[in-house]
Parts: C-alpha cells; sequence; structure tokens
C-alpha cells in the first residue's frame, strides 16, 4: 500500500506555519502521494536532494493552455534553462555561466554596500518598513545593473517579477494569470529593445555578454527575465523571512555574516516547492515514481530534516556546517546563487552596522503565498 498525503497545500493556517506538519510528514514517510495534486510529494532531506540530482526526474515545460493566450508567458519558460533538461539545459546555461565568470558579481560588491547605505539613509529609524523600503528596491536595483537595465526601470521590474511569479503558486486564479501574461508581454518587449540597442553599443553587463552568444533572442529573453525573477524575488523573501525570524527571537549575526546568511535560507527558505516529472520508472524513498507522474520536492520541509540538522527548528546564526538545499542541487542548482549571498552578506551587514538595535515594531504581513514564501511588509525601528 502506497503511503499518502491529504496536506491542504492553500490552507492559511498551513501557510502561515508548514512547519510542524512538514514534521509530523516526515515522521511517517519520506514521499507520499498527494491526490488533490496528482503527484508525489517528498518530505526528508535524502529524498529532497536524490529526486533533485537523478536526471531520470527532469524539468518537462508544458504551455499553458490555451496557447494563443498564454503564448507570452510560455515563451518565456520553453526557452529558459529551468525548465529545460540536459542537452538543451546545458546549452542554455553555459553562455550564462560564462557570463556570471567573467567576474561581474564581485564587481558589483561595492556597488551593493552603497546602494544599502543610500536606501537605508532614506528611512525613518523611529519606524520603517524593511522589506519595501529596504529589502525590494536592493536587489532589484542591483540584478539590474548587472544585466544593463536602465535603473528608471526599476518599479516596473519589480510589479512584472511579482507578476509573473504569481503564477507557481498552487492554484492561480484568472486575475492572476491575466497580469502575469501582461507582464511577460511587457518584460519581454523590453529586454528585446535592450538587446538591440547592445549589439550596436555593446557595454559592460551580462546582456552584452549574452547577445554575443549562440542564443536566440527568445532565448536571451528568457534567460534575463529568469535572472531578474529569481534574483530578486528569492533574495527579498531569503531576507525578509531571515530577518522576521532572526528580530523575533532577539537574534543578531554572529562573527561571520556569511554564516548566518546560510542559517537565514535554511531556516524559513524562500522556494518551498520545486517539481520534477519521471522520464521513466524512478525508485526514490521508498516508493517508485512511474514514468509520467511529477514529483514535487518540498525545500523548506527538507530544510528541517532532524535526520541533517541538529536542533532544525531553532535558528542558530553559527551554524555549521550547514547543508541546505535553499538553491537545490544538481543540474538545475541556483545559477544566481553566488550573487544572492553576496548581496544578502552585504545588505545584513550594513542594515545591523546601520542600525545595531534594529527591533521589529509591529506585527509582519505574510504575501500568504506557499510556493514563493514572503512577508509583505515587515514594520522595524531602532
Amino acid at each position: 500500500m502506497r503511503p499518502e498525503t491529504t496536506i491542504d497545500l492553500t490552507d492559511p493556517a498551513f501557510v502561515a506555519d508548514p512547519y510542524p506538519v512538514f514534521a509530523d510528514e516526515r515522521s511517517r514517510h519520506r514521499v507520499a502521494w498527494h491526490e488533490a495534486s496528482q503527484r508525489w510529494l517528498a518530505f526528508d532531506h535524502a529524498s529532497v536532494s536524490a529526486i533533485q540530482r537523478d536526471r531520470r526526474l527532469g524539468r518537462l515545460w508544458q504551455d499553458r493552455q490555451p496557447v494563443d493566450v498564454f503564448e507570452p508567458f510560455n515563451l518565456l519558460h520553453r526557452n529558459q534553462m529551468m525548465e529545460n533538461e540536459p542537452p538543451e539545459h546545458t546549452r542554455l546555461r553555459r553562455p550564462v555561466s560564462a557570463a556570471f565568470a567573467r567576474g561581474h558579481v564581485e564587481r558589483l560588491r561595492p556597488r551593493v554596500r552603497d546602494l544599502a547605505s543610500a536606501l537605508l539613509a532614506e528611512v525613518d529609524p523611529a519606524g520603517f518598513d524593511v522589506v519595501s523600503q529596504y529589502a525590494e528596491p536592493l536587489p532589484v536595483l542591483v540584478i539590474a545593473e548587472l544585466l544593463g537595465v536602465p535603473s528608471s526601470y526599476a518599479g516596473a521590474l519589480r510589479d512584472w517579477s511579482q507578476a509573473i511569479v504569481h503564477m507557481y503558486e498552487v492554484d492561480p486564479s484568472t486575475d492572476v494569470q491575466a497580469a502575469a501574461v501582461r507582464a511577460a508581454s511587457y518584460f519581454a518587449a523590453l529586454v528585446r529593445d535592450l538587446a538591440d540597442h547592445r549589439r550596436r553599443a555593446p557595454a559592460d553587463d551580462l546582456i552584452t555578454d549574452l547577445v554575443g552568444t549562440e542564443l536566440s533572442d527568445d532565448e536571451i529573453v528568457a534567460a534575463v527575465v529568469l535572472l531578474l525573477n529569481a534574483g530578486h524575488e528569492a533574495s527579498v523573501n531569503a531576507f525578509g523571512n531571515g530577518l522576521t525570524a532572526m528580530l523575533a527571537r532577539g537574534l543578531r549575526p554572529g562573527h561571520d555574516v556569511t554564516t548566518c546568511v546560510e542559517e537565514m535560507l535554511r531556516f524559513d527558505s524562500p522556494l518551498h516547492l520545486f517539481e520534477r516529472t519521471a522520464t521513466e520508472d524512478v525508485g526514490v524513498g521508498g516508493v517508485v515514481v512511474e514514468r509520467g507522474q511529477k514529483v514535487a520536492v518540498l525545500l523548506g520541509s527538507a530544510n528541517r530534516d532532524p535526520a541533517v540538522f541538529d536542533r532544525p527548528d531553532e535558528f542558530d546564526v553559527d551554524r555549521d556546517p550547514n547543508p541546505h538545499l535553499a538553491f537545490g542541487v544538481g543540474v538545475h542548482f541556483c545559477l544566481g546563487a553566488p550573487l544572492a549571498r553576496m548581496e544578502l552578506a552585504e545588505s545584513v551587514a550594513t542594515l545591523f552596522t546601520t542600525h545595531p538595535g534594529l527591533r521589529l515594531a509591529g506585527e509582519p504581513d505574510s504575501r500568504g503565498t506557499f510556493v514563493l514564501r514572503g512577508y509583505r511588509t515587515v514594520p522595524v525601528a531602532r
């Protein structure tokens, strides 16, 4: 008899705090069938890691229907590395990886510090929202500079990114779907214009690097949008989730801010669910995922697995080692992880250097989303 789970992934109580449910599920099974979503769910660290490393369990993009309505959204996904497997994934990832390897991330470190200091200089230390006034604008300004998108588009980029990623939730509404299609259209048009301009006037940015590769226009658009969305959303949510957990416990970064950042990523992960499809029968976690079936890894559950983490429900700013899976593993390991880590380290260090007495000044307001978990507002004061 196969193990089954009846988790309601849309239940507000579960979304608000999924970790007790995860602990209960892990105690009963490593992988279980979820009838409501017609897929397997993986709960423990070992199974989640194995699934992401197994090449027989891949990302196989299927266009949203009807295709004529969703074409702008589909175009961004069918042409991006995250929705493809080798050898196509390798072809799409290689030029972007090479561009990152040219030193763009470290080149931006002083700029991140300057932007962080400038943003904090504009807030009222007696009380401000650390998400909308600091955590949100910083990564979008950084990723825009990395890509070569004018900073005047920062507000639009944030809006488009949030509209697109809302489609990844469990049951997006009709309004959410329409907003995602519009955002995809606007975003693609901007990137095409910028790519055309860079062909005529190269600059020291990632779009310039990409237009000089074998990638098609559609693939360049998809790569840039993916980098902006992933780089923005993950950074904002990792910062907001981790900072809220720290302040609620009266904690400060330890002797090494980079160690604290890893714990922020583990303790309340910004991405909770990542789906794969079996291309053949695969045994994992004591079950067989049959060809054509889907399996979703629950990263937040894996990152609280007591088989791997001592005192998993405690926030330890000095936790080391910390083999969390927040950035994934295997061929789909997050390409932007070095940028996200650098950005989080610099923004956290600057925040606590500027406001060492920082505290929560009200109840944080959750976005109420599960797949991409984060806060809408986090009021703080010094």
